[in-house]
């Protein structure tokens, strides 16, 4: 499947960004440094001076494409969803059962990335931990109706609504479709973080997707008449 998505360029909203990273050798290795050192250190100790080092290259040089880390964190969650949605696509095509397609969307995000997984240069098992990890602090600060009137979470509500429009035709009637998606996305994230660092949190398993077994019952249990 990611070969047929390989041809697919990402367009973001220009707003995310001072320079567009993809338009050059330095911001590409801004980004795949980025999403390095946030997997390894966590946004909170992730700056542009150990960027600056990470990449061999100035934290000027780093301002001219960005003009926070919080702008990096818009841009890789932004990225990641745009990518989702794609994905979404190509999962869903032809199928025209939608129950079918319901859980395919329901399997698309509640799925652990492979660690060895790209898409052109993004290393899409990091890119998914960042999303898992840190995209709540996107959301969770003050900035956060400035940044949506930007476009920033374009992305994120095209593909709630993509499959919130599923869930309608599957119960025209069902009064949350929207909530109903967000909360199985968020709650997928917390409960995959739980199965790594507070295990007593969740029923989560070694080797096995309980979370989209989970979700996948909570979802068509709301959707009976």
């Amino acid at each position: 499947m990611l070969d047929l998505l390989s041809s697919i360029h990402i367009q973001l909203n220009n707003k995310m960004f001072l320079k567009d990273p993809e338009s050059s050798d330095l911001g590409k290795r801004i980004i795949g440094g980025s999403i390095d050192l946030i997997n390894e250190i966590g946004f909170d100790q992730f700056t542009f001076r150990k960027l600056s080092v990470h990449i061999g290259s100035t934290e000027a040089s780093i301002y001219r494409y960005f003009e926070s880390k919080h702008k990096v964190l818009i841009y890789l969650n932004a990225w990641y969803w745009s990518f989702m949605e794609y994905q979404l696509a190509f999962r869903t095509t032809n199928i025209q059962d939608p129950r079918k397609r319901l859980e395919r969307a329901i399997c698309l995000i509640t799925e652990a990335v492979d660690e060895e997984t790209y898409f052109q240069h993004f290393n899409l098992a990091k890119v998914s931990q960042i999303v898992n990890d840190e995209s709540l602090k996107v959301y969770l600060n003050r900035e956060v109706d400035e940044v949506n009137k930007d476009g920033a979470f374009f992305p994120y509500k095209e593909f709630v609504s993509k499959i919130s429009s599923i869930i309608l035709e599957i119960n025209p009637s069902y009064r949350y479709p929207h909530m109903l998606v967000s909360t199985a996305i968020e709650g997928a994230h917390l409960q995959r973080f739980f199965g790594k660092h507070i295990p007593r949190l969740t029923d989560v398993k070694k080797d096995k997707n309980y979370i989209y077994e989970f979700y996948k019952e909570i979802i068509f249990k709301a959707l009976e008449p």
